[in-house]
């Protein structure tokens, strides 16, 4: 995939001509850099991108995700040595596996919306860059922010338990159905949609913010793949810094049903964690462990997304594909 990026940036215009779409404006050997042209993607090949995308990030961090998620839903005080031991504690119970349990699950939630939300960014650039007159360029701030954010929303519209409550999803959804209720499958969805708004909008905002910039700046129409990794990995510090104490909310309103709490409403949820933990310890308990896996995941996400995209344009340009 590097060398088919690295083909891309030598011959980046000429790429450019060779995708566009009828109708297309395209820039010119001398135009400025200022003006970043963005290559207009299929639905099909935005959905597969951002499926693996979604998919490689996820089982990347997936220990420390668990991890973190089992403190942001217990009233236990989070450090990092505490975490340490609590990975330590589960491998060596239940085995080096183990520190993946639950993924098959997660993976059945985050493909479907990692290709949706990937997919949906794609196509709300054309389509607000074809309101304000962006079409085919990047998008100036505003729309930029706007298309994120819209992203995650519609792609949001669309476990923490020990092993023998659930032993796979189709047990989860069955006894969450059977003993709590099918509304309890959606619990949580409001403060997930209200935190996603920022988290997509700003993850999104500023990973395309620096690729502007730095073609502005270098000359060079890609990054390379490990300038990608780094702009994604601001993208996630900023968007999951943005999002957390609403992310911690949705967790505890979920898994009330588990912890044997009873959360009512998203502010209430609030007050509560407040109450008994703090602000700080409450609503930003395993912020620390966020800003690890954070960047990690996106950076994998944002990369894998942009380098599949290139791969697979370069294929349908050999003829190995079809539109």
């Amino acid at each position: 995939i590097d060398q088919l990026l690295l083909l891309g940036m030598g011959n980046g215009v000429q790429d450019q001509r060779a995708a566009h779409t009828p109708g297309e404006v395209l820039p010119s050997a001398s135009s400025s850099h200022s003006e970043v042209r963005c290559p207009r993607p299929s639905v099909l090949n935005s959905l597969l991108s951002g499926a693996l995308a979604g998919a490689l990030a996820k089982t990347a961090v997936a220990p420390l995700d668990r991890t973190k998620i089992i403190f942001q839903v217990s009233s236990a005080r989070f450090s990092a040595k505490e975490a340490y031991r609590l990975i330590y504690r589960t491998y060596l119970k239940d085995g080096f596996l183990s520190l993946w349990r639950g993924n098959s699950a997660t993976m059945v939630r985050v493909i479907p919306y990692a290709a949706i939300q990937f997919c949906a960014h794609e196509q709300y650039k054309i389509f607000l860059g074809g309101i304000y007159g962006f079409q085919g360029k990047a998008l100036p701030p505003i729309p930029r922010l706007l298309a994120g954010s819209m992203a995650g929303t519609t792609a949001a519209m669309m476990a923490v338990t020990p092993k023998e409550m659930y032993g796979n999803i189709v047990h989860v959804f069955g006894r969450i159905s059977r003993e709590e209720g099918l509304k309890t499958l959606y619990r949580g969805f409001t403060p997930t949609i209200l935190g996603v708004v920022p988290y997509a909008g700003i993850s999104f905002f500023t990973y395309e913010t620096l690729k502007k910039v730095h073609a502005e700046r270098s000359g060079r129409p890609q990054p390379y793949s490990y300038e990608r990794l780094a702009f994604g990995a601001c993208a996630g510090l900023l968007g999951q810094s943005a999002s957390y104490p609403l992310d911690v909310v949705r967790r505890r309103m979920q898994t009330a049903g588990v912890t044997g709490h009873t959360y009512g409403t998203i502010a209430g949820t609030m007050r509560e964690i407040v109450a008994e933990e703090g602000v700080v310890r409450g609503l930003y308990k395993g912020l620390s462990m966020n800003w690890v896996k954070g960047p990690i995941a996106v950076g994998i996400s944002f990369t894998t997304f942009d380098l599949t995209q290139i791969l697979l344009r370069k294929l349908q340009q050999m003829g190995y594909t079809s539109r």
